[in-house]
């Protein structure tokens, strides 16, 4: 299931109405070719949307324009090798998504998709555009999102992306004349171009694409014809395939990973002709988080406990306790892989664009520099069963270091994922303006102390990974004035399965709020749309092993439920239905456990909606004042 907790999904359950002063924000960034050129898609105080072209050296803006005739929204931002700009301009409203480039200072319709279309790239010569397109969607791209209603024959049809390219120099080709060139049985996640550009090395499956990434392959596609060709069929999940300057040899990031998205791993290498895969990175203590390839080598990024670290080759270099981004992966970089672009924040500092020499770049934007924090952080960093573990403790601005206060601990989704810093807290404000601290764990099961951790948790759901959490609030204890006696518990998917779960192992939280979680795995295998992904977690299907299933279900446990918890979930979650929020508030209600659950209509793994996102945040901090309130 979409397991990492969306950030939708936290920040209704958690979000403040404002910060302190309005976020300019930096999206889709891309660095051209010889590295002196950054795009983004920009939003300041104003509220307007543009495409903003600024220089590397000292962030002067050369250039800033808003392509669209009315309201669309701009992504995929991507440069050719000659400095051409491409993007995407999505009309939501018609349905369609547009491919452009900026000619001269003029934009040009390259080709307009019915349906959705993301991740342009140009050919190594700059004379192609390909993008992958779902033509005909029948819903937003992503098990995360709101599903199809059930009704008819189900699993004979469904969405599938593929691969389309488009002539730069040809005329625009309308909605009803885009001829993917690969097959319409096979789903296209990632893809990368061939230094020759007669085809592209992707990561694919058969048949349905939201549930099939977890075993997806590593293949060739013919750029004319459509063939394919395996490379490699990998006993870890893949993300980020990208093939070597010579064209020999293709690198990816494979690693026990529960949610397309959420990327996580080793770098792993593999001839393009095929072969075995080789782990260039084993036994690492970090996890590579983003990789791409330049003449001078692998570049990319990684997680390293607290800190995001830039990694050349397979050298950590340039890092900070800081969370990047850009458009296509966490940097962006130039093709000789010298410099590098990205957008840094941190939970006391607002995102800014750093860029320049991969091994000291420097902050260029400083539109966010007169907004203030609001809160204060720290890493906290414990042992347990061996295991080095990390998390973030948020304390409110003001807080009285002399006065004890209630905590909530916010579990992150997943498991494959990690709390990372960023600027408001990942949705926790609303809970520190109320005078609560936030906790946010990083345990095992998480990213960022290498593959071992993140497997750590196979076939032990709610077992090391809750004792973790624990001792990490044992860990905050001692250094912050948390009462123990009001501790309360969140978190959404794998995180609301945690919140779920932690309420029949111990009677420590007294306030527990459960999004979209998981309460019975038994019923919930023959359920969810998405069920590929728990085959890596529990080595077995359900119908092999069903006592693994049963033993990590929460409704086998009912009966020592003692927390009161509010429970929320989107009507059409296809990751994990309502009916298993259903059957946890029907046990709590029989066991006399104070509960309330809020189904929320049309929403997927989620909440999107503004007005469910408000009720949410409302509902959430009413259960916490009610039971986390000090008592008099």
């Amino acid at each position: 299931m979409r397991l990492t907790l969306t950030a939708a999904l936290l920040l209704a359950a958690t979000a403040t109405s404002a910060l302190a002063a309005p976020v300019h924000s930096y999206g889709s960034l891309t660095i051209s070719a010889k590295g002196d050129r950054i795009a983004t898609v920009e939003s300041g105080s104003d509220g307007k949307t543009s495409i903003t072209i600024r220089s590397v050296k000292g962030g002067k803006v050369l250039r800033s324009f808003n392509p669209c005739a009315s309201a669309c929204g701009l992504s995929g931002l991507t440069f050719s090798s000659d400095d051409t700009l491409a993007w995407l301009a999505r009309d939501r409203a018609g349905g369609t998504v547009t491919l452009a480039i900026d000619t001269r200072g003029k934009p040009r319709t390259i080709a307009t998709v019915k349906g959705i279309a993301q991740i342009p790239r140009f050919s190594p010569d700059g004379k192609r555009i390909a993008l992958l397109v779902t033509i005909g969607a029948a819903k937003e791209a992503g098990a995360a999102q709101a599903g199809v209603r059930q009704v008819g024959e189900i699993g004979e049809k469904s969405d599938e992306q593929r691969l389309a390219v488009f002539a730069v120099g040809g005329a625009a080709v309308a909605a009803d004349a885009v001829k993917p060139v690969s097959s319409a049985d096979r789903y296209i996640y990632e893809y990368d171009w061939t230094p020759d550009g007669a085809g592209f090395v992707v990561t694919s499956a058969l048949g349905n694409g939201d549930n099939n990434w977890w075993v997806a392959t590593l293949d060739a596609v013919d750029a004319t014809t459509g063939a394919v060709r395996n490379i490699a069929r990998p006993k870890t999940q893949i993300n980020a395939p990208r093939v070597s300057a010579d064209g020999r040899n293709v690198a990816y990031i494979g690693g026990l990973m529960s949610d397309f998205g959420s990327i996580g791993g080793d770098i792993w290498s593999v001839p393009l002709a095929g072969g075995e895969p080789a782990n260039m990175t084993a036994r690492a203590d970090y996890t590579v988080t983003s990789l791409d390839t330049t003449s001078g080598g692998l570049r990319g990024t990684t997680l390293r406990g607290a800190d995001a670290t830039l990694l050349t080759n397979a050298a950590l270099g340039w890092s900070r306790p800081a969370s990047f981004s850009a458009g296509d992966g966490k940097a962006a970089w130039s093709a000789d892989g010298k410099t590098v672009a990205m957008v840094v924040q941190d939970y006391t500092h607002a995102p800014a664009i750093f860029a320049g020499s991969a091994t000291a770049p420097v902050q260029i934007t400083h539109d966010n520099d007169a907004i203030p924090a609001t809160m204060t952080a720290r890493s906290i960093t414990w042992k347990n069963d061996g295991f080095n573990v990390q998390g973030w403790l948020l304390a409110p601005l003001n807080a009285d270091p002399k006065t004890k206060a209630a905590m909530v601990t916010i579990v992150h989704g997943g498991p494959s994922a990690a709390n990372v810093p960023s600027f408001g807290g990942g949705g926790a404000q609303a809970l520190l303006d109320r005078g609560y601290y936030v906790f946010l764990p990083n345990p095992r099961g998480s990213y960022g102390q290498g593959e071992a951790f993140t497997a750590a948790n196979k076939r032990d759901f709610g077992g090391g990974d809750l004792r973790d959490i624990l001792t990490g609030i044992d860990a905050v204890e001692k250094v912050a004035p948390v009462d123990d006696a009001r501790l309360g518990l969140t978190g959404g998917s794998y995180g609301g399965f945690m919140a779920m779960w932690a309420n029949t192992q111990t009677n420590r939280f007294k306030a527990i709020v459960a999004g979209a979680g998981l309460s019975n795995w038994v019923s919930y295998y023959g359920t969810n749309g998405i069920d590929q992904w728990m085959l890596p977690f529990f080595g077995k299907t359900l119908y092999e092993d069903r006592k693994a299933y049963e033993d990590v279900s929460a409704v086998n446990f009912i009966k020592n439920a003692k927390t009161p918890t509010f429970i929320y979930v989107g009507e059409r979650d296809i990751e994990v239905p309502p009916t298993q929020s259903v059957e946890y508030w029907h046990g709590l209600k029989d066991m006399g456990v104070p509960t309330s659950l809020v189904i929320y209509p049309e929403e997927g793994h989620g909440i999107r909606n503004p007005v469910n996102a408000a009720d949410v945040r409302a509902r959430t901090l009413a259960w916490f004042d009610k039971y986390l309130g000090e008592k008099k």
